[in-house]
């Protein structure tokens, strides 16, 4: 069998890899406690059930338009217009299978061969590759003063002529950190001022704490939405908990919405009819279900927090967004892979290696779980790194005594 070579250069998605070793050790009955995942445990919201559940009884599950349904597409206007404070048509908007498949279709549209996309470190694992799949090239841009912000400085002396895109995550996966006004205002300049698009991932958009928001591109350009080079993502998946329906948009000028249709009509064709359904179910539903989650996660973000001020050597930067943190294990192990690989033999604690998202010598942890589970997981990933620790747990109904430090 004959592989190409731009599939065997594209890396396994770490995250998925270890959802399906940790799902191995769960259906053997191991007491496994999976901090690795980036899926909310909130039911789904139930205006999104019944919505959903209206367009099967139906019976009319049918092909629909490439660019999304008539009604979907009118529900991402408002909340565009709601939550970004911009006005949009409906040809500025397109619906696709995930905003996973949303960016992708971006890149496709936008980047020719040995194109650069500007990524921040720490990223989202699946940027480089998306890059590399449309025969592109990803420039990574790391903060020099090991933070999780670099400077405009620095994202500055990486572009060259070649340069076509900058991506940017915040609130960010892994990191939880949330840019500042001041950083998303200056990234917005450089980029209309040099040409560049502005690629704003906003997957995790309003799962922000302790009071802060997060800052809309939009108000810092002086162009319209058919000059401008800001590109915005968006989804249902995280902020409704509504992974498994796979729905995602993008808001951007018209020329590149056709392309992203006519590029969509010949791949997937168009997003589910019931998925669609139950996404517009949950964007014009009763809202208090997104923030409950979020109140949930910030609580769950806070006993984290409290634990990992026990944990000698952990450096931690406090997420002000999404369901992440990523701690700073290096005084334990340099090789996160080596680490994580430890904690889920030793601790049977799911860890995602900060090697993955440009951050190595640091492991990725969620807490979008329950806040028992989260706090047991910490406790275990303790026990198995620091001599400190006690000798001796309980794992499950099981003691088990560490003898490798």
């Amino acid at each position: 069998m004959s592989i190409s070579h731009l599939a065997r250069s594209i890396g396994e998605s770490a995250t998925l890899k270890l959802n399906e070793q940790a799902k191995l050790l769960a259906d053997q009955g191991q007491p496994v406690i999976h901090l690795g995942g980036g899926e909310p445990k909130n039911k789904v919201p139930i205006t999104a059930i019944l919505s959903s559940a209206a367009k099967l009884n139906s019976g009319q599950v049918k092909y629909v338009p490439t660019d999304g349904t008539p009604s979907l597409k009118k529900a991402i206007i408002r909340y565009t217009e709601e939550n970004y404070g911009w006005m949009v048509a409906p040809e500025n908007v397109i619906v696709s299978s995930g905003a996973k498949q949303a960016l992708y279709n971006v890149l496709v549209s936008i980047i020719d061969p040995q194109d650069e996309v500007i990524v921040l470190a720490p990223y989202w694992v699946s940027y480089p590759e998306m890059v590399k799949l449309v025969y592109g090239r990803p420039v990574i841009v790391k903060a020099e003063d090991g933070s999780f912000q670099p400077k405009i400085e620095e994202i500055e002396r990486a572009i060259s002529s070649n340069t076509k895109a900058i991506i940017v995550n915040s609130p960010n996966n892994p990191s939880g950190i949330v840019y500042p006004e001041s950083f998303i205002a200056a990234v917005v300049e450089l980029c209309e001022s040099r040409g560049i698009y502005l690629i704003m991932d906003d997957i995790y958009q309003k799962l922000v704490f302790d009071g802060i928001r997060t800052a809309s591109p939009y108000r810092f350009t002086q162009n319209n939405i058919e000059t401008t080079h800001i590109i915005v993502v968006n989804g249902v998946s995280k902020l409704y908990g509504m992974t498994g329906f796979r729905i995602g948009w993008t808001v951007a000028n018209r020329q590149l919405v056709r392309t992203m249709n006519t590029i969509q009509s010949q791949t997937t064709s168009c997003a589910a009819a019931v998925s669609m359904a139950a996404a517009e179910g949950a964007l014009t539903g009763v809202q208090s279900t997104v923030e409950n989650l979020r109140l949930l996660i910030q609580n769950n973000r806070d006993v984290a927090m409290t634990d990992f001020r026990t944990f000698p050597g952990v450096k931690i930067a406090k997420p002000c967004g999404t369901f992440y943190c990523l701690p700073d294990f290096s005084a334990y192990s340099k090789s996160s892979e080596e680490l994580a690989a430890l904690l889920l033999k030793k601790a049977l604690v799911v860890t995602v290696p900060g090697k993955e998202f440009g951050a190595e010598g640091h492991l990725r942890l969620s807490y979008c779980g329950a806040a028992k589970e989260v706090s047991e997981g910490i406790k275990r990933i303790r026990w198995a790194l620091d001599p400190e620790a006690p000798n001796e747990i309980y794992i499950g109904d099981r003691r088990v005594v560490r003898d490798w430090l």
